[in-house]
């Protein structure tokens, strides 16, 4: 029979992923008598999104996501949003550096690893449009160590793979920067939270169902349920996040908050073509992105990665796009369905009115054969061998449905944090660049959610230790930006080559 039994903490954090394990190891060295739990769907933590098969890896700092930087109809270069990137990136490398020196991490090459980051592009269109963004993003601190060239044998050094058998009559042109990184997430995440489990009042539980949030004079009163044997059990939180990733959002609409109201979410899958083959992955040290097709949505830019996982290189390439109604890679197929409200019902039926090219996009995706993959792969690397290749299913990415008051609703492609008005809950909704720059995601919601605590001296001086210099310091301070990032590198270990 059902036993129930009642709990009580601070912090209440929902899904085992980077989200919440960041969250709240930052919460505990803010507060280190701060008394928390996570609550975990699956067996363990960083199975779905954080894990490092389920996302590229990248260290996204604006160094070669060309959709970043937008390009004028007068042919200028908006680079705000790469500077926002790198900037919230190198928040992130503090956090993890701090954690590094306070002996929390052991090595970090278990996690992070330093692989140049380049930008490819092919035609006449592409190589004057990659040139202006260098011009643009060189006259940046951030970015002044970033090259340039249109020349084939240099493009030969950077990324031999790519450039055997290319028609010597293309035009072709590529970016690099040494300091780009390769994230291996799903291990990040497994040190936050084994460093979390060593600390007092601070516990990770597995095979735990939210299955009831209900706002109470304390805070929520949580109904979580073990799926396995049917025990369920209540939680008293003074605050609850909602960081499960696609499920964050079926949890907002249950805690029926009315800033959650009119949210919706679109699913996208995903796969790779991966190669383990070490011959071919020790001709290409790189990750190199390119252009997305005309018509298709950020998500789809193509690239070839290094990837480093469990001490192994592999060589990734893709995204290819899918299309299933479930929220989470382990979810249901009435995820989506069942996500659909009065409130939400406008913008969703907006967003499918207006994206059409989408639709078509992810048609075509899903139709798409072995051959016509390896096509898109060869654009890339022109002699590729087939059955160096395997196809490798990726996660779920929940795209944000949100009210707009001229289009009705809107598809949007980055990450939304979704706060209650008291500060009593939060959820993070949307995926990119989501991991990288989760730390400086985490401290926004600090600010907007223990806004009294967060400008204390005590949480002040403390944030001031963990991070030398916040994001905005680092765009406009090239001093300041260069010796916070050295500081960072050195400490994890990113002046050394990637692991053999």
């Amino acid at each position: 029979m059902a036993q129930n039994n009642y709990d009580s903490v601070d912090v209440l954090l929902v899904g085992a992923g980077i989200m919440s394990a960041t969250l709240a190891v930052l919460l505990k060295e803010l507060d280190p008598a701060i008394k928390l739990e996570i609550v975990e769907l699956m067996t363990s933590g960083a199975i779905e999104s954080s894990f490092p098969w389920n996302n590229a890896g990248t260290g996204h700092a604006g160094l070669c996501e060309l959709n970043y930087t937008p390009e004028g109809a007068d042919g200028s270069i908006d680079i705000k949003k790469s500077v926002s990137i790198n900037t919230q990136f190198e928040e992130s490398k503090q956090f993890w550096a701090y954690l590094v020196e306070k002996g929390a991490f052991g090595s970090p090459k278990d996690f992070i690893n330093a692989v140049p980051h380049l930008s490819f592009v092919r035609g006449e269109d592409g190589v004057a449009f990659l040139k202006n963004r260098f011009n643009a993003l060189t006259a940046h601190h951030a970015f002044s160590e970033m090259e340039y060239t249109e020349d084939r044998a240099t493009m030969a050094e950077w990324m031999p793979l790519m450039m055997p058998g290319r028609d010597p009559n293309e035009r072709i042109a590529a970016t690099r920067v040494m300091a780009g990184t390769d994230v291996n997430f799903g291990a990040l995440t497994q040190k936050l939270l084994q460093h979390l489990n060593n600390q007092p009042d601070a516990s990770v539980k597995c095979n735990q169902k939210v299955v009831g949030l209900e706002r109470n004079a304390q805070g929520w009163r949580v109904t979580v349920k073990n799926p396995t044997n049917g025990n369920s059990r209540q939680i008293q939180a003074k605050f609850v996040f909602l960081g499960a990733g696609g499920g964050a959002l079926p949890l907002l609409q249950m805690s029926g908050i009315e800033e959650g109201k009119g949210f919706g979410g679109f699913p996208v899958s995903g796969q790779w073509l991966r190669c383990d083959n070490p011959e071919i992955v020790k001709q290409h040290q790189a990750k190199v992105y390119s252009q997305a097709e005309v018509g298709s949505p950020p998500m789809s830019v193509p690239h070839l990665d290094t990837r480093v996982v469990d001490g192994k290189k592999s060589l990734l390439f893709g995204p290819y796009a899918g299309f299933s109604t479930k929220f989470l890679r382990h979810g249901s197929l009435m995820d989506l369905p069942l996500s659909v409200r009065p409130n939400n019902i406008g913008p969703m039926l907006a967003v499918a009115r207006d994206n059409f090219d989408l639709t078509r996009y992810l048609i075509k995706e899903v139709m798409q054969s072995e051959e016509k993959r390896l096509q898109t792969l060869r654009g890339f690397y022109p002699e590729l061998d087939p059955k160096d290749w395997r196809l490798e299913m990726a996660g779920q990415r929940v795209q944000i449905i949100k009210k707009d008051p001229k289009r009705g609703g809107i598809l949007q492609f980055g990450t939304e944090l979704v706060a209650a008005h008291d500060g009593s809950i939060a959820a993070l909704l949307g995926a990119s660049p989501g991991a990288s720059v989760t730390v400086s995601i985490m401290l926004d919601l600090i600010r907007r959610c223990f806004p009294e605590r967060a400008q204390s001296a005590e949480w002040t001086s403390k944030l001031a230790e963990m991070f030398p210099a916040m994001g905005d310091v680092l765009a406009k301070d090239a001093e300041v930006y260069r010796q916070v990032q050295e500081r960072s590198d050195a400490l994890l270990q990113l002046s050394e080559p990637a692991m053999a």
